[in-house]
């Protein structure tokens, strides 16, 4: 879901990591599912790429 937004907004990883302030590595793990975030990193997230809230609900589920 984040790198599908991240697209259609049209950043690059590096562009999105510097805006939510953490290293584009990070973000990488997260777009792969590699990795778990915070939810203070998930709401930045949310807001720059304007993801609708039915689509968080969505994320949220399939990783619990």
């Amino acid at each position: 879901m984040i790198k599908e937004y991240r697209l259609l907004n049209k950043l690059t990883q590096e562009q999105l990591a510097e805006k939510i302030d953490i290293s584009w590595r990070h973000l990488q793990r997260l777009e792969q599912n590699e990795e778990n975030t915070t939810v203070k990193t998930l709401k930045k997230i949310v807001k720059v790429l304007n993801i609708p809230d039915d689509e968080i609900l969505k994320y949220i589920h399939k990783k619990t």
